[in-house]
């Protein structure tokens, strides 16, 4: 999954913590929820708002009033764990004012560091697993009782596909949805399938129901949410067989099929693809619909074969610009964004060029970029050398970095002149004299304010841009 900034903190960039569903219980007890890492992972924390809210807990935006203080954490860099560690320690001075306070973690972090956080560093008093957040108000109370409460434990069938999320976003337009959990690809440099279990796939039925709830509570997009969407299948094996013959198969371009019919006002998201998945059923459904979204984040990682064939990544450049190519075909205007790992287990100079090379070919609108990190327990740090110096790892990354901020800015230069479909967020974050939403390509565009309000559709104008922001005026 592509990161995302940290969310939901009271004293870091991100929005606050806002409810909007009411608990089933009156408790006067408080949650904090902090999220790291991915957008999966605040997904995540808004199935954990919906169960705590059913045990009486009311989410607040500021950790210091709260009984019960969570942080969803990211282990796929060491950099993000040591941003959690250092949280971590802010919240053991707050205990001190308010020993009552529960403090806990969740997500990728918990299975991995639960004996060092919970006993040796003696950080938190709570661990649970991204299949354990239904036993959260079962752990609480055994905290309560003087104990430390961890579950970890994964599951092959666990989607909550049932529970209604708490919206822990502020904007009221747009949302996530979960439409797969786990995954099987075994990157040799991910934790996901050691941290998040095995790829399973939520019921449809659910799917297209949580989808029509948002659009009748006023969200007009939605973004379905999967380490691997394009793998997802429902009663349908890895190799297409039919499981339940009495039951409806779906595949993942029949769900945004059914997805983009809830109606033709609520847009469609999706993330992430995997490149070796995606097939032209996906882009032919996508040029069918107009609402769902003409932009796809399809992680290359690597521009040279032969270090994606020690990644793990199950294709070759050439099968990825493939790829490339059918986007094309079927959508020309796509957005089209990327990962990539600069520095990975005996990278040469050569295949980091092949990378560079790849990209002028492609040209990427937007991209995530880093330096290999090795993660314990992976396959990379068991089989292969962690032989890049960090130095040149950090110059690689800045050469990728360079060349990507151009193509950015090239790419939204060519959109200067255009008129672009903009759903409307919300204000600018610089100025309340502005509004800002994001088109089709998922290019955020920022235009004085006029007569709309958040969730209404506004033709665009661009006149100017950065390499991030288009910016221009409404045309009426």
């Amino acid at each position: 999954m592509q990161e995302t900034k940290e969310l939901l903190s009271d004293d870091r960039q991100g929005e606050p913590v806002m409810m909007d569903q009411q608990s089933d219980l009156q408790t006067g007890k408080k949650l904090y929820v902090e999220s790291y890492g991915c957008q999966m992972n605040f997904s995540d924390s808004e199935i954990v708002a919906s169960i705590m809210s059913k045990a009486g807990y009311e989410t607040t935006r500021i950790a210091r009033e709260a009984d019960v203080v969570l942080l969803n954490t990211c282990a796929i860099r060491d950099n993000a764990e040591q941003r959690v560690r250092n949280r971590l320690s802010q919240f053991q001075i707050e205990k001190k004012r308010n020993p009552k306070m529960v403090v806990g973690i969740l997500g990728c972090m918990a299975e991995r560091l639960k004996a060092q956080l919970l006993e040796e560093e003696k950080l938190v008093d709570l661990v649970a697993g991204p299949d354990a957040y239904r036993d959260l108000p079962n752990l609480v109370t055994e905290v309560g009782t003087g104990q430390k409460a961890v579950n970890v434990l994964l599951s092959r069938d666990e989607t909550y596909a049932e529970i209604t999320p708490v919206r822990l976003d502020s904007n009221g337009v747009s949302a996530f949805i979960s439409i797969t959990r786990g995954c099987d690809n075994m990157c040799s440099f991910c934790v996901v399938p050691f941290t998040r279990g095995r790829e399973r796939s939520r019921d449809p039925k659910s799917i297209v129901a949580e989808a029509h709830d948002l659009f009748d509570r006023g969200y007009r997009e939605v973004t379905l949410l999967g380490q691997n969407v394009d793998s997802y299948r429902w009663n349908i094996s890895k190799k297409g067989e039919v499981i339940e013959p009495k039951d409806e198969t779906v595949n993942f371009a029949q769900l945004m099929d059914k997805v983009a019919l809830v109606n033709p006002l609520l847009r469609v998201r999706f993330s992430t693809s995997h490149p070796k998945d995606m097939l032209d059923d996906v882009l032919e459904v996508m040029a069918k619909h107009k609402n769902i979204c003409e932009y796809i984040h399809l992680p290359v990682q690597s521009g040279n074969s032969d270090v994606l064939s020690k990644m793990n990544r199950g294709y070759t450049r050439e099968w990825y610009l493939n790829r490339i190519d059918a986007i094309r075909k079927h959508m020309p205007a796509c957005g089209i964004s990327t990962d990539i790992i600069s520095g990975f287990c005996g990278e040469t100079e050569e295949q980091h060029q092949d990378t560079l090379t790849l990209m002028n070919e492609v040209k990427y609108d937007f991209a995530y970029m880093f330096y290999y990190s090795e993660r314990p327990k992976t396959l990379a740090a068991r089989k292969y050398e962690d032989d890049v110096p960090v130095e040149e790892k950090k110059r690689r990354l800045s050469a990728v970095i360079h060349l990507q901020n151009a193509h950015s800015l090239a790419s939204n230069k060519k959109a200067i002149g255009k008129t672009h479909d903009v759903l409307i967020e919300g204000d600018s974050k610089r100025s309340s004299e502005m509004q800002c939403g994001r088109n089709t390509q998922n290019v955020m565009c920022v235009f004085p304010k006029l007569a709309y309000k958040k969730g209404d559709y506004v033709t665009v104008l661009a006149k100017d841009c950065t390499s991030a922001t288009l910016i221009g005026e409404i045309a009426e």
